[in-house]
């Protein structure tokens, strides 16, 4: 019952945001009492919490798979992009915002995990992108990194981009080719461009 809760409510936090959803809305949601939701979590922070946790695994297994796939760093790239587009592709708020705004510690610390996990996954990329002549020698991948996390996060910012103005798919995409499109080789911009076409 745990895991099903757990899936129900990372469906309505994402979809609707963490302050809109209530428990009431997922104990409805599901057909069951409130009281079975706080069988499992003492209060409502703690079930975001959980869910927070839940959500960045499943994320993180789903981009674990892709890059056991070992494909070329480009197609990689893009294949991520696809599987995030596709988990958030019901979202009409911004769980982010919502997340930092009204549970900021459980954010901290999702945004410190989110952190590890890109850095490590985005540096891993750079270098392998390097040794196949996709990616410049030139470039430091260790910034590089960082200047991609704050890409990929601050894209997420609705001061910075209001949800009636831009879709989420439509950053994502464009952040991705303006990140590409700086450390790419003439071998490499030949194949983020079959890869511009294919999407």
């Amino acid at each position: 019952m745990r895991e099903k809760i757990l899936e129900i409510a990372s469906e309505l936090f994402l979809n609707l945001g963490f302050k809109s959803v209530t428990m009431d809305d997922i104990a409805n949601e599901m057909g069951i009492s409130k009281k079975t939701i706080y069988q499992h979590f003492e209060n409502k922070t703690k079930l975001v919490e959980a869910t927070t946790d839940y959500v960045f695994h499943f994320v993180c297994e789903g981009i674990d798979c892709i890059r056991a796939e070992n494909n070329n760093p480009i197609a990689e790239l893009f294949q991520i992009n696809t599987f995030i587009k596709q988990m958030l592709k019901n979202e009409k708020a911004s769980p982010q915002h919502q997340l930092q705004k009204y549970y900021p510690e459980i954010y901290k610390k999702l945004d410190e995990n989110k952190f590890l996990n890109i850095h490590e996954c985005v540096i891993s990329n750079l270098r392998k992108g390097i040794e196949m002549g996709l990616y410049r020698e030139s470039i430091k991948p260790e910034i590089i990194g960082r200047f991609y996390f704050l890409g990929a996060t601050g894209i997420k910012n609705q001061d910075l981009f209001p949800l009636d103005n831009y879709t989420p798919n439509e950053l994502m995409e464009l952040f991705l080719e303006y990140h590409l499109r700086g450390i790419v080789t003439s071998k490499g911009e030949k194949e983020l461009i079959k890869h511009i076409n294919q999407n």
